[in-house]
């Protein structure tokens, strides 16, 4: 099944594209090399920013010795930055060359402000991010010795379905939130409205403009059959935003702790860097230690912390590698993606390096449904934003021109695309309809795969369990929705056996 909206070239049967093409099954799977380069290029764009984020959330905050990463007493964003662009484009391009499969990966978002606020301020950074590298090894064990692909297969087609589709939400509404399209109500305490549209009410700033510019013209152009639209959506809407920087100089949106200027920038400036080159340094790899924080916390709490992450990062790459796969038209006759195992793999091996590397978990990104949008169909394109994040440890001040407002909109015309799935649902059949509502609206609503994944599966065997109908239930099912009834109830667990 391959998502609405997009085109593929018919399949090329004269064997031109030498090599690439026969290694990537680039013709086979009806792209061209320029489809790829350019997947590869929209998905670099539209997930960059961890390359900025990332040293803001885990580079700003001290752990329990009140050092900050690297050793230091002051905080060192460029030595956070470089290794985060290192550890994406290594893992990115093994993904690519391993799996084929156009799906990138970097530093988890959530993940490393859990290991940033909730673990290191616990113990050492070293000790955190030991845990991370723990993690990361415990769900290769399970990949390898075929457990988490069997759960996959657990998992009915309609549900299946409906992790595409809510993660299509999801994506939308991240878009639509880091553009200020969607902002957070300041005063939520006192009103029944948690978000609310734009800046009081209505939109503001000229950031906010480029965001519209940016999506009419991708909705222009992919309703011309444009090739390329996203790319030059991105491209167009980065343009437009420096001469605006240029002329209006409206700086950021984060004044101070607390504070946001409802009508700055999200996140980087966009204007012409002073200097365009930056020497990385790399000392944060293999900054960690294994078992320092089972003396630190304890083994109990070095377990939860572990479970916790645990959890998160099998069930996220579950979703993901699915919708991606679903987009692409990946998927093989049991909704499984194509080459679903050496995907694993490559995830799990992401997520121990990334904790390596003292850059927390790195797990698969939805955003590389953008470039699936744009054409992407095999690992090339993942080759591709690979080397951009390679070329990104030297170029960090180019990869800071690209603001939210100009590579959101991608997100919020992938998210539709990814929406059109959702008449693969069998809405008439409440044993399904039911955990597949949920799956797809706790997505968004909780800003979490893993909640509405274990919403879906936890509601889903207890509608059959209620009906009798539990021999119909896959037993792997059974084990799974009892973690995810341990992973919510986590929190009174960890204060019952004295956790902080």
């Amino acid at each position: 099944m391959s998502g609405s909206g997009t085109q593929t070239a018919a399949p090329r049967t004269d064997g031109r594209g030498g090599g690439l093409d026969s290694f990537f099954r680039i013709s086979e799977r009806g792209s061209t090399l320029s489809q790829e380069i350019r997947g590869g290029l929209v998905t670099f764009f539209t997930m960059a920013y961890i390359v900025v984020l990332n040293p803001l959330i885990i580079g700003t905050v001290p752990d329990a010795d009140g050092k900050f990463l690297g050793g230091g007493s002051t905080p060192d964003l460029a030595l956070v930055a470089a290794a985060t662009a290192l550890v994406a484009g290594v893992v990115t391009i093994l993904m690519g060359v391993v799996a084929n499969f156009p799906l990138a990966l970097a530093t988890g978002l959530g993940l490393n402000a859990f290991v940033a606020f909730s673990i290191a301020s616990q113990m050492s950074w070293a000790d955190a991010m030991g845990l991370v590298v723990i993690e990361g090894l415990i769900i290769l064990v399970l990949v390898l010795t075929g457990f988490r692909k069997a759960v996959f297969h657990a998992v009915p087609t309609g549900l299946k379905t409906a992790i595409s589709v809510g993660i299509g939400l999801f994506i939308a509404f991240i878009g639509l939130v880091d553009a200020g399209v969607v902002r957070r109500n300041p005063d939520a305490s006192n009103t029944p409205v948690p978000v609310g549209f734009g800046a009081g009410g209505e939109l503001a700033g000229w950031p906010t403009l480029v965001f519209v510019v940016g999506l009419l013209a991708i909705i222009v152009m992919m309703v011309l059959k444009l090739r390329g639209a996203i790319l030059i959506g991105i491209v167009g809407a980065t343009a437009l935003a420096i001469v605006i920087e240029a002329i209006a100089d409206i700086g950021p949106s984060f004044i101070a702790p607390g504070q946001v200027n409802p009508h700055g920038w999200g996140l980087n400036v966009p204007k012409l860097p002073d200097s365009w080159v930056e020497t990385p340094d790399f000392g944060l790899l293999g900054n960690f230690s294994l078992l320092g924080s089972w003396d630190r916390v304890g083994v109990i709490a070095a377990l939860l912390f572990v479970f916790t992450l645990l959890l998160a990062d099998f069930f996220d790459t579950m979703g993901t590698m699915t919708a991606i796969g679903a987009e692409a038209g990946l998927l093989d006759e049991e909704g499984a993606p194509i080459g679903a195992q050496r995907i694993l793999v490559v995830d799990s091996i992401a997520a121990a390096a990334g904790g390596a590397a003292s850059v927390s978990s790195n797990t698969s990104y939805i955003e590389s449904a953008s470039g699936v949008g744009d054409g992407a169909r095999t690992g090339l394109a993942s080759v591709v934003t690979g080397v951009l994040f390679l070329l990104a440890t030297f170029l960090a001040p180019v990869v800071a021109i690209v603001p939210y407002e100009a590579a959101t909109p991608a997100l919020v015309v992938v998210g539709f695309l990814m929406m059109t799935q959702v008449r693969g649902i069998d809405w008439d059949d409440m044993e399904i309809a039911i955990p597949a509502f949920l799956t797809i609206v706790l997505m968004p609503f909780t800003y979490s795969i893993t909640v509405g994944i274990g919403a879906g599966f936890c509601t889903y065997v207890l509608i059959k369990a209620v009906r009798g109908k539990s021999a119909q239930v896959h037993p792997l099912l059974w084990v799974v929705s009892a973690l995810f009834v341990l992973y919510f109830a986590l929190n009174p667990l960890q204060q019952l056996l004295g956790v902080n």
